[in-house]
């Protein structure tokens, strides 16, 4: 089974290496070569991608997560799996999955017929993230999700609670994406709007994704195309 691992946070950053030693099989990465948090699913279409070959197993690529799957499964892996997408450092909850680079990698894997799971760690600041305790709670979420039946042009969002270090481990809790917006406020300067809307503020509506995962567990939504 190949796996194709990709982020939004760059080829370089610590949540994708968290993510790789959660998984168990054959796997490619294919994620992006700088930071694109917050891309959506954006495509380069008028412009050359460069790829670069860092390995039989690693490609950094000058483009958007949503680029690096259709590049990863359409040109450099033909026998694809699954494709895995994170683990993010912040969530990817509720209305997020519109924003987020990260789900985009894996809505782009469902639209060409192969599932995928996108992983967000969510920071309580001041807390900060332990990656070996995301590695640990993501091979756990993978052990299950990757042995259930999943709709076709479907995808898994998984997000991680941040808990104080110590804490027994989480549930994971299957539960429907919160669909309310997202903190909008800006701080004025002249004709200049910086935003500074609160994650942690928004709405958690009971029994939704940001409720459970606010509230110390692991929520996994399945969406579709």
């Amino acid at each position: 089974m190949t796996l194709i691992l990709t982020n939004d946070d760059g080829i370089d950053a610590p949540g994708i290496r968290a993510l790789e030693k959660a998984i168990n099989g054959q796997y490619a990465i294919v994620a992006p070569k700088d930071h694109q948090s917050g891309c959506g699913h954006q495509v380069t279409t008028h412009s050359p991608i460069y790829v670069e070959r860092r390995s039989n197993l690693e490609y950094a690529v000058a483009g958007t997560p949503a680029d690096c799957t259709r590049i990863a499964v359409s040109y450099l892996h033909t026998d694809v799996k699954w494709v895995l997408s994170g683990i993010n450092a912040g969530g990817n909850l509720g209305v997020d999955v519109y924003i987020s680079g990260t789900v985009a990698a894996v809505r782009e894997a469902a639209m060409h017929g192969i599932p995928g799971i996108a992983i967000s760690q969510w920071i309580k600041r001041p807390l900060t993230i332990d990656w070996d305790v995301a590695t640990k709670w993501t091979t756990k979420v993978l052990a299950d999700l990757f042995n259930r039946p999943i709709r076709n042009g479907s995808f898994w969002n998984v997000n991680l609670p941040h808990l104080e270090p110590g804490s027994p481990d989480p549930d994971i809790v299957f539960c429907q994406p919160s669909t309310q917006s997202l903190p909008v406020k800006y701080r004025v300067e002249g004709d200049e709007y910086y935003y500074i809307g609160e994650y942690a503020k928004r709405d958690r509506e009971p029994g939704t994704d940001v409720d459970v995962c606010f509230s110390g567990n692991i929520a996994v939504t399945q969406l579709k195309l």
